[in-house]
Formats: C-alpha cells, sequence, structure tokens
C-alpha cells in the first residue's frame, strides 16, 4: 500500500536504506524523535519530507553538516539564501530545485499555495527568528 511522503516522511540512511517514519506528528517533538531513531547515521543520514505552504516562513533555518535539496512540486516559492551578508532569492516553480550549502541561512516566501520536498542533512540543525 502507498504511503503519503507528506503524512510519512523517510529516513535515507547508511547502507543504501530508506526507512518509513512515523506519522509526522508533535510539532518539535517528531523531530527529537526523528534524532533517536535515527541518529547513528550521523550526517550521512537524509530526512525526505513534504509540505504544502500558504504563507512565507516566519523563521531562518540552517543545516550545518550537509546539503539540503529543496524542489518545488506545485506553485512558486522563492527561496532567501543569507551568503556573507548579502540575501540571494533564488524562484522555484514545479518541477524546479535549489540546494542550500552547509552553513547557509535560508527561509522562504510564498505568494499562494505552493508544496515542496526537501532532502535535508539535519544533524545540528540552526533555526532564529525571522
Amino acid at each position: 500500500m502507498p504511503d503519503k511522503l507528506s503524512e510519512f516522511p523517510l529516513h535515507l540512511g547508511l547502507g543504501a536504506t530508506a526507512v518509513k517514519q512515523p506519522a509526522m506528528e508533535g510539532g518539535l517533538e517528531w523531530y527529537s524523535g526523528y534524532t533517536q531513531r535515527h541518529g547513528d547515521d550521523g550526517a550521512e543520514g537524509r530526512l525526505v519530507t513534504m509540505y504544502t505552504f500558504t504563507e512565507s516562513w516566519d523563521v531562518w533555518e540552517m543545516h550545518p553538516k550537509g546539503h539540503e535539496v529543496v524542489l518545488c512540486t506545485k506553485g512558486e516559492i522563492t527561496l532567501v539564501q543569507e551568503m556573507g551578508g548579502e540575501e540571494k532569492r533564488v524562484k522555484l516553480t514545479a518541477g524546479e530545485y535549489a540546494i542550500n550549502e552547509p552553513g547557509v541561512w535560508h527561509t522562504a516566501d510564498v505568494d499562494g499555495e505552493v508544496t515542496a520536498v526537501f532532502i535535508t542533512a539535519g544533524e545540528g540543525t540552526e533555526h532564529r527568528e525571522r
């Protein structure tokens, strides 16, 4: 039976494994559980999620130990990446992707509904207010 990525994320781990995750419920508690389940994979583990947004993000985030791929599947999303004190804006439409480099602070702006897939090296992820 197929699963919806928006409800049940995937962990891509060591040994080329793909592990279905529990339903994404509980906010930060879910992420804490994810870290407990797969922390041994370290920086090589990847979390694959899909989100639908109707509003711009109210936080910045940064992944210090690996790249993050952002793939727009519906609508239009503008990634805002902070590099060397300057902001770079990358507009994506359905089928287009961008890469957030390790250590680059990023956020997103949307105008309308957008859906995107995120493939994230999440170990050590940090957040700050926008």
